[in-house]
């Protein structure tokens, strides 16, 4: 058997974190036992979906390297629902229904009152459809017997299909909801593997009888925890964490899939540089039943470590050309995000404005810009510069080298010096500790 899972949206809207989080565990899923991920977008709803929506759902998963192996549209597939909907029709499985939605909420009501489930009570099959009135159309469960699966995350579950309304399948108008043609598209693709949220943990009970219904062997289904947000910096809910705020933000996308890959499981959260990587270690039995917290400082917390550990390989076609190799290992440890590398581009190879220090910094700035043009370059500049004003001044610790790298960088805290000093070069680094001292 290939393991063949589905990522499935509705193009109603942008991609957000807990979308994110679906996508990612199927894929990898897939990807730990060779199998196959498909992206299948549900397009059914003409009103809502939108082309600008399905385009960037697919460059979003490619940004985060999360390209499927196929690429589907429900609204090309209605013959094919239409096909095997006629068969369930045939069969008795699926019968029209003429209530509207004002009727049926009104009988809701009287069964809550009576303290009753709110179920849909079926009318009789041989009484006269009303004229002009066009019919919705529902899948009838079989009441014969619990529904029971094993779930690969909750364990065993049952669920009486008599306290489950017969569901609606198809509007008036001839549109599809949701239930029936995923499950038509599940067993067209061969897909073995549904992972999906908790809250739809109903949904598969329901989709499990109409597999039933159409001869096909159901898939396997695994419902997470749910996700659920954390304040933080890039978003106050949940929903508005999306792709496009994360990359803005300058969240690279290792460091996104990094944590929602463990987030609501016993494993560690750590920074991981490939899918393949979060694929070798993916297991559905690590997953917890308690809801999953997202919290956006997560994510900057493994994007800092992630890019202090990445190799200039990795980023050398994202970075300002005068980047290079020894320059990213030089700076990677001390930035948050690649848009910062521009902000030491002036350190490096432009100029800095002189730091505003005391009188006696200054003057100490003076003996160390005559103690620089004597030194050997050479070799070893900042131990040879910080040894002769050691001895020569008296200064040690913070007093010696915090005037030192104010003047050199114009900042407080930064890569060592030791590597630093050097690719400032000899003439730079006297230029700024000369105008540090005025």
């Amino acid at each position: 058997m290939t393991v063949t899972t589905r990522f499935a949206p509705s193009p109603t809207g942008r991609l957000h974190v807990g979308n994110i989080r679906t996508a990612l565990h199927n894929y990898l899923l897939a990807a730990k036992h060779g199998g196959r991920f498909l992206l299948r977008i549900d397009d059914t709803d003409a009103e809502r979906s939108r082309e600008e929506h399905v385009a960037a759902i697919v460059a979003d998963l490619n940004w985060l390297g999360l390209a499927p192996h196929a690429l589907y549209r429900q609204s090309e597939r209605f013959a094919l629902y239409e096909r095997e909907f006629e068969r369930l029709k045939a069969d008795g499985r699926v019968y029209p229904c003429y209530e509207t939605a004002h009727e049926l909420e009104l009988r809701r009501k009287v069964l809550l009152g009576r303290g009753l489930p709110p179920v849909y009570e079926r009318k009789d099959p041989n009484a006269p459809a009303p004229e002009g009135v066009a019919p919705h159309w529902r899948f009838k469960l079989d009441h014969g017997s619990p529904i029971a699966f094993t779930d690969l995350i909750r364990g065993p579950s049952q669920f009486d299909p008599g306290l489950i309304s017969d569901p609606v399948v198809r509007r008036a108008d001839g549109s599809w909801l949701y239930l029936l043609p995923s499950v038509i598209d599940d067993v067209d693709m061969g897909i073995t593997h549904v992972l999906r949220g908790e809250d739809h943990v109903t949904n598969s009970a329901v989709q499990l009888q109409m597999f039933a219904a159409l001869g096909a062997e159901p898939p396997a289904f695994a419902h997470e925890a749910l996700l659920v947000a954390t304040e933080g910096k890039l978003s106050k809910r949940l929903d508005s964490s999306g792709i496009e705020e994360l990359r803005s933000a300058g969240i690279e996308p290792m460091a996104l899939n990094s944590l929602l890959a463990r987030l609501g499981t016993s494993q560690p959260v750590e920074p991981r540089a490939t899918l393949a990587e979060l694929a070798d270690g993916f297991d559905l039995a690590t997953f917890g039943r308690a809801p999953a917290h997202f919290d956006p400082n997560e994510v900057e917390q493994l994007n800092r470590k992630l890019l202090h550990h990445l190799p200039f390989a990795a980023v050398a076609d994202r970075v300002p050309p005068a980047i290079g190799a020894a320059e990213w290992d030089l700076l990677a440890g001390n930035v948050d995000h690649l848009a910062e590398l521009a902000d030491w581009l002036p350190v490096l190879d432009g100029d800095i404005p002189p730091p505003d220090l005391p009188a006696e910094d200054r003057s100490f700035l003076a003996a160390a810009a005559t103690a620089a043009e004597t030194i050997d370059w050479s070799g070893e500049p900042w131990a040879d510069l910080s040894q002769t004003l050691k001895q020569s001044t008296d200064r040690k610790g913070k007093a010696l080298f915090r005037p030192l790298r104010l003047a050199l960088t114009g900042r407080e805290s930064g890569p060592e010096m030791a590597p630093l000093i050097k690719r400032i070069g000899r003439d730079r680094a006297l230029a700024r500790l000369r105008a540090a001292a005025d």
